[in-house]
């Protein structure tokens, strides 16, 4: 079947899914209620907004392209339920948005091109996120899942594993979007934690310098930063040894107290 316009823009990572067993998947992740609000980050021609609309929560779609953002409207424009915002998911306020007392519940079919950043985003608005259910390319959900001591263990692995508990659901084939990707996408559902807490201010800057060359030891990266360095790693109780993906959330959370400390 040839798509009906207004068509993908590679410039923008745009990938449409299309394929409904998919979407009634992403739905089930969901599983929203009349009762909810919705943010649903890059609705494209609206296969999933549909879904969601038909459940009777609030929708909010947040939309970038010009080009799709009318057919969104007359699509549903109709509907008391839906609300259209014509913005960059990179610079709206998600908590400018009409929610009364409820936390937003937050789904998407991220562009790859911006995919991490918008994650990025999301950390510093988890007191308004009840939870998420996001579709990355394939390899993102490895790192962003990764546990110590694996490969794919980095800078991203630790803050999204600090600020949400992450669950792989199910990968998507390239089949399931026109125009088809050349690689695999995974769902997954990031709930913000409540069990940890750490200053933020602290452990963004100290994950970041600790990764900064991936096989050098966790101190011969600080050092750099750090004057005490190896001061501050014997205060979070870690061998300054060790390299950075092999430390697990907790001393990530020891080491920014730590180096808080020492300011």
């Amino acid at each position: 079947m040839k798509s009906k316009g207004p068509f993908a823009k590679r410039s923008l990572g745009q990938n449409f899914l299309v394929d409904q067993d998919v979407i009634e998947k992403i739905l089930g992740a969901l599983d929203p209620t009349r009762n909810d609000i919705i943010l649903e980050i890059g609705p494209g021609r609206g296969a999933l907004t549909e879904k969601l609309i038909e459940t009777a929560a609030k929708v909010y779609a947040l939309e970038f392209d010009r080009d799709l953002a009318p057919l969104l409207r007359e699509k549903f424009a109709k509907h008391e339920n839906f609300s259209l915002i014509e913005g960059d998911a990179l610079k709206v306020d998600f908590g400018s948005l009409d929610r009364g007392d409820r936390k937003l519940r937050l789904i998407a079919n991220l562009p790859y091109n911006i995919s991490t950043a918008i994650l990025q985003r999301l950390f510093s608005s988890t007191d308004i996120i009840e939870d998420c259910v996001l579709m990355f390319q394939r390899e993102v959900v490895e790192r962003i899942t990764a546990a110590p001591a694996t490969s794919d263990r980095g800078f991203l692995s630790v803050l999204a594993q600090a600020y949400f508990n992450v669950d792989r659901l199910f990968d998507v084939p390239p089949s399931a979007f026109r125009p088809s990707p050349k690689v695999w996408s995974s769902v997954v559902r990031c709930v913000p934690r409540s069990d940890l807490v750490f200053d933020h201010s602290q452990l963004e800057p100290i994950v970041s310098r600790s990764f900064s060359q991936r096989r050098k030891t966790i101190f011969n990266n600080l050092k750099q930063w750090y004057s005490d360095a190896e001061e501050l790693l014997s205060n979070a109780g870690i061998d300054p040894k060790r390299r950075a993906e092999t430390l697990t959330i907790d001393e990530w959370i020891c080491l920014a107290a730590a180096s808080k400390a020492t300011l």
